[in-house]
């Protein structure tokens, strides 16, 4: 079997569309990023408390974000509708991956952080692109968390999966990397690791309001760290495994629909 996928489509390339909303999707990741590192431990205290026909209903404010998130990844995608008339397509395609990482993580959920899902949105970037590799990982972590339990943490997570799908997207889809099975296996291990264990390790001292001293952020990561490696070695084993069978499955999707022409 090719450790590479499909040849690209002979279909003259539409950069300015695809482009732009690459650049529209890195300024709300970037948005997104300041926002959750403003909002620190006020996601698990800040709430609002209502009333609906008699009921008492708080809504705390990881919700909210959560669901900012959703609709911020996505904005880039129905900025350029109707300029691509494959969009309804890919919106299909992408949530199909959103389905297969969250039934991937719920499947493992017996085994601590050995978990598919960034393995999934790593191809969802590399044949996609950022923005749909972002939105991929976010929509991943929001649903699957209706399974594992929604909290304060939830939108780190999304943030954190989005991320390793977006710089996914940047570096293969159309990037300066093939993506070949090797290729995709230490990007997925490292990322995982740096991009995904760094960050939501961040979000961790921020939301329990833990002073960002040099000791607090060692002893957080040094912490972290059995579970760090356990979930970029799933990144790496799930990718060794489904990486290249499913980009080309996908690529197939996408000439046969028109999907390529964007």
């Amino acid at each position: 079997m090719s450790d590479t996928i499909g040849a690209p489509s002979g279909r003259e390339e539409r950069k300015t569309p695809r482009n732009w909303r690459t650049l529209v999707a890195l300024g709300v990741i970037v948005a997104l990023f300041a926002f959750l590192l403003a909002s620190g431990v006020r996601l698990q205290t800040a709430g609002i408390s209502f009333s609906v026909a008699g009921v008492d209903v708080e809504w705390r404010l990881y919700y909210l974000i959560a669901l900012l998130i959703i609709v911020g990844t996505m904005i880039p995608f129905f900025a350029v509708f109707e300029r691509r008339r494959s969009q309804a397509r890919e919106l299909v395609v992408l949530a199909t991956l959103s389905a297969l990482a969250v039934a991937g993580r719920v499947a493992f959920f017996f085994l601590p952080q050995f978990k598919p899902v960034c393995a999934i949105v790593v191809i969802a970037g590399a044949c996609f692109g950022g923005e749909s590799g972002f939105l991929v990982g976010a929509v991943a972590g929001f649903v699957s968390n209706f399974f594992f339990g929604q909290g304060p943490y939830t939108p780190w997570q999304m943030f954190c999966f989005g991320i390793v799908g977006f710089v996914a997207g940047l570096l293969f889809h159309k990037g300066p990397l093939k993506p070949t099975r090797g290729a995709l296996c230490v990007y997925g291990g490292i990322s995982t690791f740096v991009l995904y264990g760094g960050v939501i390790n961040l979000g961790s001292l921020l939301i329990m309001g833990m002073p960002l001293t040099p000791a607090a952020i060692i002893a957080c990561y040094a912490s972290a760290l059995p579970f760090d490696l356990v979930h970029a070695a799933a990144s790496v084993f799930f990718l060794f495994v489904l990486g290249v069978p499913m980009q080309q499955k996908i690529e197939r999707i996408k000439t046969k629909y028109g999907l390529n022409d964007q």
